[in-house]
């Protein structure tokens, strides 16, 4: 009994006291292991309960969807079809020759214009002279005396004219045209676009004095008179010449016809070339007299080699 009362003693002195209690419990534990891990339940030093194992259990998770629509594709560019090199060739070729072609058409059309309006002022320009000259002297003659002083006075005076035209348009040519009225001249010196171009100007004020000294002298008796005539006529002589040549033959706005054939013209041609390649600072000036301005500044050689030039494109 007293060994009963000392253990139940001791037992209450053990749960009232925390850390006899845990001493207790450990070193019963090391001493007996409680059976399948399970302490007894009347054990008066267990206060915890032993853990019991879970259960399986099923476990349910929830994925929100979106709920919004999804956004269209972007537009996809179309992917160029290669083309064949051939083709962009020939496509490249087309467009030259049509291009050629227009050029060529537009060429004509302004060669034919300025065709027209050369061939009616040079028939226009020659009935006239023919006609004033005829029946000036004619007139002249009613009396039945032949006049002639004033007959050689005007034949001269044309020839001399005419000359003298050429020494004039040199001086004009490289004191005007090319100085204080280049603005006027420069058309001549660019790729012309359409029959005229403003130089054309010049052909116009040259003949104003021609036709007032014509008007003079068919209108009056008189060796002054017929001088004047004279001038008016070579004047006249040398503005149909120089645009047969110049415009026709040179810069071919115009066919001439035989006229390319003659050789001495081809030079004047060959020569007025070298002139618009600016090599001897503007020489020649003047036209008709061309290859001698050449030859006074030692540009023979650039004329031969410009006149086989000329000879070969006219062979092709």
């Amino acid at each position: 009994m007293a060994a009963g009362l000392s253990g139940a003693a001791m037992t209450s002195l053990v749960a009232k006291n925390p850390a006899l209690l845990a001493a207790a419990t450990a070193a019963r534990r090391r001493a007996a292991p409680p059976l399948a891990g399970r302490a007894l339940p009347f054990s008066p030093l267990t206060t915890a309960r032993a853990p019991r194992r879970r259960g399986l259990g099923t476990v349910t998770c929830f994925v929100p969807q979106d709920t919004e629509q999804p956004a269209a594709p972007a537009p996809v560019a179309p992917v160029p079809v290669p083309v064949p090199e051939t083709a962009l060739e020939e496509e490249a070729r087309a467009a030259a020759a049509r291009r050629i072609a227009e050029k060529k058409a537009r060429k004509r059309s302004e060669r034919r214009t300025y065709l027209v309006a050369a061939v009616m002022s040079s028939l226009g320009v020659t009935s006239m002279a023919v006609a004033a000259v005829y029946y000036r002297f004619s007139w002249q003659m009613e009396g039945g005396e032949v006049p002639v002083t004033e007959m050689f006075g005007t034949f001269a005076l044309s020839v001399g004219a005419a000359v003298g035209m050429e020494f004039w348009a040199r001086w004009a040519h490289r004191a005007l045209w090319h100085a204080s009225l280049w603005h006027m001249h420069e058309s001549h010196h660019r790729p012309r676009e359409g029959p005229f171009e403003l130089n054309d100007v010049f052909a116009i004020i040259n003949a104003v004095p021609a036709i007032a000294l014509l008007n003079y002298g068919f209108f009056h008796r008189g060796l002054v008179p017929g001088l004047c005539f004279g001038a008016g006529l070579g004047i006249t002589l040398f503005g149909m010449a120089y645009m047969f040549v110049h415009d026709g033959l040179v810069h071919r706005r115009f066919p001439v016809g035989p006229i390319a054939n003659v050789p001495y013209f081809r030079r004047v041609a060959a020569a007025h070339k070298i002139h618009h390649m600016d090599k001897f600072e503007g020489v020649p000036y003047g036209l008709f007299l061309g290859p001698k301005e050449l030859e006074e500044v030692g540009g023979l050689d650039e004329l031969e080699k410009e006149l086989a030039r000329i000879s070969r494109g006219s062979i092709m």
